[in-house]
């Protein structure tokens, strides 16, 4: 007999084919701990990627309504006065608000009651018209770099940038 097989004799008094086949509770646990390492790690992955989606979708729908505002835009020669003018139908963002449009051309800075959006520097960011998500918070304010407006999907320079506000 070896002396290990001895130790163990002594110690969990004998080997027996059931106590071979069976898992240790510390087995167990340690599987537990592995999974839960490998879930602490895969849920924020996950959330984030659903965050990108969903400002993807809200970019696309933005260039979408921003089209068929360049087509009434077309026809009439004045953008619209609000989205159902223009007959567009989608406006709930992929957090289920609606999208936001403020016509600007040929409207005074005055009448719009400081309700455009602004940059950093104070300058409104579109001259013609304004489209925008107010993203996963569902809040919004004027200027782009309100907290509230971090996450806002908006189009700015006239439709050559569309994206999250905290990266205009």
């Amino acid at each position: 007999m070896c002396w290990v097989d001895f130790i163990d004799m002594l110690l969990i008094r004998g080997r027996s084919k059931k106590r071979e086949k069976a898992m240790t509770l510390i087995e167990l646990l340690l599987v537990v701990a592995i999974l839960g390492t490998l879930g602490a790690i895969a849920v924020p992955v996950y959330t984030d990627y659903i965050g990108k989606a969903r400002n993807s979708a809200a970019a696309a729908d933005i260039r979408g309504i921003e089209g068929g505002i360049a087509r009434f835009q077309a026809e009439r020669g004045r953008p619209p006065d609000t989205l159902a003018e223009a007959a567009i139908q989608n406006n709930l963002d992929p957090w289920g608000n609606p999208y936001q449009y403020l016509r600007l051309q040929g409207i005074e800075k005055k009448d719009l009651h400081g309700s455009w959006r602004r940059d950093r520097f104070i300058n409104p960011i579109n001259t013609d018209f304004d489209i925008y998500s107010m993203g996963k918070n569902g809040d919004s304010q004027p200027a782009l770099t309100a907290k509230e407006s971090h996450d806002d999907i908006v189009r700015a320079n006239n439709g050559a940038f569309v994206g999250l506000a905290s990266e205009y």
